[in-house]
């Protein structure tokens, strides 16, 4: 017979990958609560009436079918989340007047710059979004020796973009008030040299230390973390890394594709430093 001491069971919120609108769902004496949250890049202000962005307004008329009086959740990545009632539809645009302002802090305790070496096709996407759920503050995307993906400055502006609506839709889902910031890319040989955080890991398959004894404890309450691409970094840049104090570290025994090293490195140092350790 099976003998299991310690079960859990993790539920997680149904969201709607088509827009990143959050939909939590809280059975509370037979009632269903619903929260939708929208990010709304402007000022606002406690009284004031809105015309809520052309994407959220459509998302809002076309796929939730909102109806005048319902409530929604607005923040605009500066902190804290306020109250609104939809007070007209139109063909186009939803107008809601804001009723209250909560200083919600949903941000972590550890404050985490990922650097990520870009990969191809949509996992760049995938580490963008979980990472933001995760709780990272700062994604810098870097071009290793390794990394076969090459743009011209338009395009990369135009993916950088794409990679910012990801984060907003990210924290439209995961409840975060303040956009996690994401930096230009840049190459890894510079980037390393600029880092000014004091902990510093990359991750490195024959690395001597694990994640968990590489540091007896953070010196202050951040942490870099350098991620490579598919093949690793190369020997040259581990060794430039440690030339700007970055410490190589293991995740184990098993390969992992860029995208599972990143967040399971992620979801480690929060277990260990971080909000997961946090009740």
């Amino acid at each position: 017979m099976l003998s299991i001491k310690n079960f859990f069971i993790f539920v997680p919120q149904k969201t709607d990958a088509t827009f990143g609108v959050r939909h939590q769902k809280l059975h509370q004496v037979g009632t269903l609560m619903r929260d939708i949250r929208i990010y709304q890049n402007s000022d606002l202000l406690i009284g004031c009436s809105i015309k809520l962005n052309e994407d959220a307004s459509h998302h809002l008329i076309h796929v939730l079918r909102i109806k005048t009086g319902q409530q929604v959740v607005l923040f605009n990545g500066l902190g804290g989340e306020f109250l609104g009632e939809v007070i007209s539809i139109e063909k186009k645009n939803v107008a809601v007047i804001i009723k209250e302002f909560s200083n919600i802090d949903r941000e972590s305790s550890l404050s985490i710059h990922l650097g990520q070496s870009i990969s191809k096709g949509d996992r760049m996407d995938f580490v963008i979004q979980k990472a933001t759920e995760l709780g990272v503050k700062e994604i810098t995307p870097m071009i290793s020796e390794r990394c076969d993906v090459k743009l011209d400055e338009a395009r990369w502006q135009k993916r950088l973009a794409h990679w910012r609506h990801i984060m907003i839709n990210a924290c439209e889902q995961c409840g975060r008030n303040i956009l996690p910031q994401i930096n230009h890319v840049i190459p890894f040989s510079v980037w390393v040299t600029k880092v000014t955080e004091k902990d510093k890991l990359i991750f490195d398959q024959q690395a001597r230390f694990s994640l968990q004894n590489s540091l007896n404890k953070l010196t202050e309450k951040e942490i870099v973390l350098a991620i490579g691409p598919e093949g690793g970094f190369s020997d040259k840049e581990i060794v430039l890394a440690e030339q700007h104090y970055f410490i190589p570290v293991s995740l184990g025994k098993r390969m992992l594709r860029t995208e599972t090293a990143a967040l399971a490195a992620i979801a480690a140092c929060q277990t260990l430093w971080g909000d997961f350790s946090e009740t």
